[in-house]
């Protein structure tokens, strides 16, 4: 995912910034980290109260390998495939 497509993907939303992280971008909005681009994905900041949206979705959390295991980072779970090509349903989530 390139810049421009994820500016033009959260357009609905508003105004985002975006910063390089790891292999892709952190996005964040009036200076809140909300969401990551990376190759693997794009993943949406999640919490107790959001994380049963993600999974009734059918999506699940971001993870990485070592070389030794498998991590898991609970607070950042995969946006529905869905949602790329629904950018109020996106906004919604956002």
């Amino acid at each position: 995912m390139d810049r421009e497509f994820l500016t033009d993907l959260f357009v609905d939303f508003g105004p985002v910034t975006l910063r390089r992280m790891f292999s892709g971008y952190g996005i964040s909005a009036d200076g809140t980290n909300f969401a990551l681009a990376l190759r693997a994905g794009l993943y949406f900041r999640a919490d107790e109260v959001t994380i049963p949206q993600f999974e009734a979705e059918g999506c699940g959390p971001f993870q990485y390998q070592t070389s030794s295991k498998t991590v898991t980072v609970n607070s950042y779970w995969q946006l529905p495939a869905r949602l790329f090509d629904d950018a109020e349903g996106l906004a919604v989530w956002a």
